[in-house]
C-alpha cells in the first residue's frame, strides 16, 4: 500500500521549504506583471495595501489559501519587486534577511540595528519572531542559475541567527537547491533560511515578487508598515 504524499504543511514543517509548482495561473500573474511594469527598479518595497497588489495579496486570493495551508495566520507585512537584468545585475553571498519594516521607531527590547530607507523604519527584530515568519517568493519570468536564479540551503533555518562572516561556512552539509523556477511557481522559506544569488550571464529578466508574511502582530507601540 501506497503511503500518502505528506502534506505541505508537514513538508514545510520538516524543511522551512516549499516549492509551489505552477501555483498561480496567468489570470492570476496578470496583476504582479502590472505592477512589475510601474515599479522596475530593483529591490523596490511596495505597499501591501496599495491598489496593484491589495487584489493579490486579499485574504481571499489564491495566493493567500496558498501560504495560509502553511500558517494559517500568516498575513503579509513586506513585499518587495526585484528584476534582474541587463540594466540591474548584482551577486550577493550566503546571507539571512533579518529586517522588518515598522511604522515608526520605539526602544522595545531585542529590536535593534535600526536604520532609515527611502522614509521607512527597519530593524531586527528578535530571533524567536523572525524563526516564525515566512519569505515567499512569486516567480513571473522562468529562472535559473543563468540569469542569477537565488540559491538556498535548505533546512538551514535551524541554525538561528547566524553571523555574516559565518554564513557561506554554515552551509556546509545542507543541500542545495538552484532555485530553478517557472513563470508562476511559488516559493516558500522560514525567515532564517540562508540563501545567495550569483550575477546573471544571460541578458534575460529575472522578475520577482518577495513577500514577508507574518501571523503575528508586533509587541505595542510597535506596528508593521504595510502602507
Amino acid at each position: 500500500m501506497t503511503a500518502n504524499p505528506p502534506s505541505r504543511k508537514s513538508e514545510f514543517k520538516e524543511t522551512g521549504h516549499l516549492w509551489l509548482r505552477g501555483a498561480l495561473s496567468e489570470e492570476e500573474l496578470a496583476p504582479f506583471d502590472a505592477v512589475a511594469e510601474q515599479n522596475a527598479r530593483a529591490g523596490q518595497r511596495l505597499s501591501v495595501n496599495g491598489l496593484g497588489l491589495a487584489g493579490v495579496l486579499a485574504g481571499d486570493a489564491h495566493l493567500q489559501a496558498l501560504i495560509n495551508e502553511v500558517d494559517p495566520k500568516a498575513r503579509p507585512v513586506r513585499a518587495v519587486s526585484f528584476n534582474k537584468s541587463e540594466h540591474a545585475n548584482w551577486g550577493v553571498p550566503w546571507h539571512q534577511d533579518r529586517v522588518i519594516c515598522v511604522d515608526q521607531k520605539h526602544d522595545v527590547p531585542g529590536f535593534t540595528n535600526w536604520t532609515e530607507k527611502a522614509g521607512i523604519v527597519h530593524c531586527e527584530p528578535p530571533a524567536e519572531l523572525l524563526q516564525q515568519m515566512l519569505f515567499v517568493r512569486v516567480h513571473l519570468d522562468d529562472t535559473d542559475e543563468r540569469n542569477g536564479a537565488m540559491q538556498t540551503a535548505v533546512g538551514t533555518h535551524v541554525l538561528g541567527v547566524v553571523p555574516s562572516e559565518q554564513a557561506e561556512a554554515a552551509t556546509a552539509g545542507f543541500p542545495i537547491d538552484t532555485g530553478d523556477a517557472r513563470r508562476g511557481d511559488v516559493l516558500i522559506m522560514n525567515m532564517l533560511t540562508l540563501h545567495a544569488s550569483k550575477p546573471a550571464v544571460t541578458q534575460s529578466s529575472r522578475r520577482v515578487f518577495r513577500f514577508d508574511y507574518a501571523g503575528f502582530d508586533l509587541p505595542l507601540p510597535l506596528k508593521w508598515a504595510t502602507g
